[in-house]
């Protein structure tokens, strides 16, 4: 994912269509897209800010809500497989996640478990 453009460049982009121009016109001069003039007026005007929105994922995903339910699950059970916890969500709380979907909530949760050899 790209940077954001610099707040400075946002503001006289904006500066330049509240003086009464154009937004192609600014767009060329400050060598942008017209895209890029449009959204940060909306933003502006929506906002009253053009400071820029976060990158990437939030983290909250389909299981995020299920978080305490997994770890009392992982409690009563002691060890229980990625499939086997996705089977339980499908089952019981009617959640459909892959096993890889699992294994990310669970690294979230700090719920990883690393096997021992049976010697140690």
């Amino acid at each position: 994912m790209g940077k954001p453009h610099p707040l400075e460049l946002r503001q006289r982009v904006v500066a330049h269509v509240e003086a009464g121009n154009t937004h192609h016109s600014a767009a060329a001069r400050f060598d942008v897209s017209v895209k890029f003039v449009n959204d940060m007026v909306k933003l502006k005007r929506a906002t009253g800010s053009l400071s820029p929105k976060r990158q990437g994922n939030p983290g909250i995903g389909k299981l995020t809500p299920h978080e305490d339910w997994v770890r009392t699950q992982v409690r009563a059970k002691g060890e229980v497989t990625l499939e086997e916890m996705a089977e339980l969500l499908a089952v019981e709380r009617g959640v459909r996640a892959h096993p890889s979907s699992v294994w990310r909530l669970f690294r979230r949760l700090g719920l990883t478990h690393k096997k021992r050899p049976s010697g140690a």
